[in-house]
């Protein structure tokens, strides 16, 4: 199965943060095929001194649902995750990996929404994955990345130009 999955730090060393989950990735999950420049973004959803570095990546993985989601959240917690933000409630965090599209693929359990129910509204997810994936397609709303990205009203999230 290939996968896509959104990754972002506000604490720490980001980048090296986001180079170390891709390693773990790497270790875990499956083969990364693509991965994208990193992206600086504000916080949405939360006050925080502390502007994010956002990343996307392709996975090309055996493993199943349930397995994906746990190798993901036992990265997030190896590397200091203390707890995934809930109800709403963001906080800083070390690392987040958030899966966002699993293809064509439609997952809807108490643990688990794929794709991501709010990937067409954070420019922080969709430009990278636009980068990486622009002919990626959302199974629900039947739109590419690249026309979900055109749509955006937002422009928070900026390229790492160096």
């Amino acid at each position: 199965m290939t996968v896509h999955l959104a990754l972002g730090s506000n604490l720490g060393d980001r980048q090296r943060n986001i180079e170390t989950a891709y390693k773990l990735i790497e270790e875990r999950v499956g083969r990364v095929t693509s991965s994208s420049a990193f992206y600086f973004s504000k916080p949405v959803g939360f006050a925080s001194e502390h502007d994010f570095v956002n990343s996307a990546c392709e996975v090309r993985t055996d493993l199943n649902a349930e397995e994906l989601l746990e190798a993901i959240q036992g990265i997030e917690r190896d590397m200091g995750r203390v707890q995934k933000s809930d109800s709403g409630g963001y906080a800083d965090r070390i690392i987040d990996i958030d899966w966002i599209l699993a293809g064509e693929r439609v997952i809807n359990t108490p643990r688990l929404v794929v794709p991501h129910p709010r990937m067409h509204e954070r420019d922080f997810v969709l430009l990278p994955m636009n980068e990486i994936a622009p002919n990626a397609i959302h199974p629900l709303l039947q739109k590419s990345v690249r026309e979900l990205t055109e749509e955006l009203s937002s422009d928070n999230a900026i390229r790492d130009l160096t």
